[in-house]
């Protein structure tokens, strides 16, 4: 999992989203995603300007947190396989 420092950040630099926003001229509602922590994805464009902005590294933007459940390996090969069951199971019962 990531996690997304960036309500610390603006916390701790008494900055606004919207004050953010207009620093680096990022969408607020990419801002707002990434704040609360809503993201699937983040522009790495987007990562450069906040970090230039907040004079802070990525580390301090970004940590990884290791899962839980492992997604990856063979926990991904079985997940991949089940998918493929489940559509292989479809199109038998289409026929």
């Amino acid at each position: 999992m990531i996690k997304i420092h960036l309500s610390r950040i603006l916390g701790e630099k008494r900055w606004t989203q919207a004050e953010l926003s207009r620093q680096t001229g990022i969408n607020k509602n990419a801002i707002s995603e990434m704040y609360n922590e809503f993201a699937e994805r983040i522009n790495l464009d987007y990562i450069d300007l906040i970090c230039e902005a907040l004079d802070c590294q990525v580390s301090e933007l970004l940590e990884y947190i290791p899962n839980k459940k492992k997604r990856t390996g063979e926990h991904l090969i079985k997940e991949v396989r089940r998918k493929n069951k489940k559509k292989e199971d479809k199109e038998i019962d289409q026929t």
